[in-house]
């Protein structure tokens, strides 16, 4: 992209960070200075104009610390759409898996998800496979996941509420389920969402979905849809994902965040956050 050329300062956060190893980052990449920063609840520094960041990542990877180089022209105040994938980014579980292990089959429909999050297997073939498993299961179950073991990741309300302050509209994708996107929709005000709708009769699931099934290229394609619409001539669109079914989404983001994801979307996405709460990517904004 157009904003590796310009002038750009080295983010280094994680939960605690030491002193001396911000001075030897310093030393490291010649930077002029280091500023503290607040927006997120970690630890977190800009190191102002780094000549050169080599071994910056093997020395943060050994510490345990996120990092990345932040174009000072990429302000927060330009972002105008954030996406986010659902299960273990926005929250922090695997719905199907966990309305699985209520039926005792958790562990058996986990293998079949941790496959697709790889891309080890098509996401709509283990999709099929992981719903089909759930037949005949009382509906009932789904408010038993959502109130029961659904939870929110560290830091997600402060960077919604960050992002929206500065004016950006929210977008939650999901391979998994309205039950779910539709109550946190209402609960943190988000302004779209898109996700597979479970088939239900006389109140139990059939272990079908019913509609299209959103995939990594649905999920593309809506937020390549809103981003066109809302980015304007200047505007910033962010994704953040875990999976390799936000691959497609990601290489469609001015901005891509891989947040404690798979080896695969770590390695595709412009940043990774693996150690700070998901308001640490309010830092890799100016």
């Amino acid at each position: 992209m157009a904003e590796a050329s310009a002038v750009a300062d080295l983010v280094v956060q994680g939960p605690h960070v030491l002193r001396e190893d911000l001075e030897v980052l310093q030393l490291m990449t010649g930077a002029a200075g280091i500023e503290p920063l607040s927006r997120a609840q970690c630890d977190a520094y800009r190191l102002h104009e780094p000549a050169d960041h080599a071994g910056v990542a093997e020395a943060c990877a050994a510490a345990g610390y996120d990092w990345g180089l932040v174009p000072r022209a990429r302000t927060l105040e330009r972002v105008r759409l954030v996406a986010m994938d659902m299960d273990s980014t926005l929250i922090t579980i695997e719905c199907v898996d966990e309305i699985a292990a209520l039926r005792g089959i958790g562990e058996q429909v986990a293998t079949i998800t941790g496959a697709a999050m790889r891309g080890e297997i098509d996401f709509r073939e283990s999709l099929a496979r992981r719903v089909a498993l759930l037949s005949g299961m009382p509906a009932t179950d789904l408010a038993r996941v959502y109130d029961e073991r659904l939870r929110l990741s560290p830091g997600a309300t402060r960077m919604l509420d960050a992002f929206r302050a500065a004016g950006a509209r929210t977008l939650l994708v999901s391979g998994g389920f309205t039950f779910f996107t539709d109550r946190l929709q209402a609960r943190l005000a988000l302004d779209y969402t898109l996700s597979n709708v479970l088939e239900i009769t006389d109140g139990r699931l059939t272990g079908r979905i019913t509609g299209d099934v959103v995939d990594g290229e649905a999920k593309a394609a809506r937020f390549a849809e809103l981003a066109s619409r809302y980015r304007g001539a200047d505007g910033i669109a962010v994704a953040i994902g875990d999976g390799a079914n936000d691959l497609p989404m990601l290489a469609a983001a001015d901005v891509s965040i891989a947040w404690r994801a798979k080896p695969r979307v770590r390695a595709a996405a412009m940043h990774a956050i693996d150690h700070c709460g998901l308001d640490g990517v309010l830092n890799l904004f100016a």
